[in-house]
């Protein structure tokens, strides 16, 4: 029978088992446009792309160009 060389500490040991905790996944509310996202997660709204209440990409404008 395997014996282990070195004790595992709590910490180390609970880090495992810690993924089961989180089923219900945390939606935030964006600033800007009071859009609910995952997050740390950029979103589409009304052809923009934002995260954390900055636009990155505006679709909205190559549209119209």
């Amino acid at each position: 029978m395997a014996h282990p060389k070195r004790k595992t500490s709590k910490t180390r040991r609970n880090k495992r088992r810690t993924h089961y905790k989180a089923e219900v996944p945390t939606i935030a509310k964006d600033p800007t446009t009071g859009e609910m996202h995952l997050y740390h997660r950029a979103h589409w709204h009304e052809g923009k792309l934002y995260y954390r209440g900055q636009v990155l990409i505006d679709k909205s404008e190559e549209a119209t160009v």
